[in-house]
């Protein structure tokens, strides 16, 4: 009997030096590189927040007290505002694990439709832009469609469609410019995105408040409700969100879809902006919508990062620019800094991805 206990209590002894050493092995592990790498995969949008306030300092430091003004810093809001709301409509795509080259495209071509409609053929502004936001969600449909249930690659389907709306644009335009008098006379309501609210001595536009209004909304989707967590199941792991239950083709085209809407209404916003509608104008709001995500934290490789980070990566291409801009800096030095951020931020999503898992 006595031999008996004293095997229990041998092999009690052997379990807690197990559990203390694995314990103890745990807690090695885990270092302070390590508690790092979990934060920032838990709060993806901190790298890019970090980054702006750097950004703000040192701009803040070498400018002076010029640069921390109201009006400046409510500038940067202002030229940030339409690549901001085009990069939330492909902050929803990129979280799916696709990318969407036809977003700048699918805008200007929404704004022309809004001024053909009025202009040429008489339409109120207000059925003109309800047409216009229709158009830029069904050219999303078709993007959805083509890449959920033919299975093509979205970075193919949107590159043609990039071209034909591209097309379809100078041939529905003429290639024509609507003036800003014109609009100002007889559609006010397309400008409306422009108008100024002066709070001190800050300067917004609804432009500015519509992108806001835009990046909180969707952040509050995206964390509270189911679509929200079926797009990044979708985005991390399509066959296990599947086998979920989570009808993923559904979900893909139903991204597309807003992310069309939302830049149909960049289009809207875009002619409040610069004033009048031209089929020139934002050629590079897909590059620079990719370029706001990427910079924001959101992982490429879709299921990971937040509509908040992105908000924070336009800010920061907008704060280099402007403040390169009032250094006197050739604006080539701009290019070349944004280009060494996105590769730091793609480093930094990899080296995340890497050590946690």
């Amino acid at each position: 009997m006595s031999q008996l206990n004293f095997s229990v209590v041998t092999n009690s002894s052997n379990d807690t030096a197990t559990k203390e050493s694995v314990a103890s092995f745990t807690t090695k592990e885990r270092g302070l590189l390590q508690s790092l790498q979990h934060t920032l995969h838990r709060t993806p949008s901190l790298v890019p927040l970090i980054v702006l306030v750097i950004s703000l300092l040192v701009f803040g430091l070498l400018l002076g007290g010029k640069f921390f003004s109201s009006f400046v810093l409510t500038l940067i809001l202002q030229q940030v505002a339409i690549v901001g709301i085009v990069g939330a409509a492909q902050s929803l795509v990129i979280l799916t694990a696709g990318i969407d080259l036809s977003v700048g495209a699918i805008m200007v071509l929404s704004s022309v439709i809004m001024g053909q409609m009025t202009f040429y053929y008489g339409l109120p502004a207000e059925a003109a832009i309800a047409i216009g936001l229709s158009c830029g969600a069904l050219m999303g449909y078709i993007n959805g469609l083509l890449i959920a249930f033919m299975r093509l690659p979205p970075f193919i389907v949107t590159l043609g469609m990039w071209q034909i709306v591209l097309a379809s644009n100078f041939l529905y335009s003429a290639n024509e410019t609507i003036r800003s008098q014109d609009i100002e006379k007889n559609a006010p309501l397309l400008q409306f995105f422009g108008e100024k609210i002066h709070i001190g001595g800050a300067v917004f536009t609804y432009g500015v408040i519509a992108f806001i209004v835009i990046v909180f909304v969707l952040a509050y989707v995206l964390n509270n409700t189911a679509w929200g967590r079926h797009v990044y199941a979708v985005g991390d792991d399509p066959q296990a969100a599947e086998l979920a239950g989570v009808k993923t083709k559904k979900i893909i085209v139903s991204v597309y879809v807003l992310a069309g809407f939302i830049c149909a209404f960049a289009g809207w916003a875009l002619i409040g902006r610069i004033g009048s509608i031209s089929p020139t104008s934002g050629q590079f709001a897909n590059i620079e919508s990719i370029t706001a995500v990427v910079i924001g934290g959101i992982s490429l490789f879709g299921g990971r990062g937040s509509i908040l980070g992105m908000f924070f990566g336009a800010l920061i291409v907008g704060v280099f620019s402007l403040g390169l801009r009032l250094m006197g800096t050739d604006p080539q030095w701009t290019y070349l800094l944004i280009g060494v951020l996105i590769i730091s931020a793609v480093a930094i999503d990899q080296w995340i991805r890497r050590i946690s898992s």
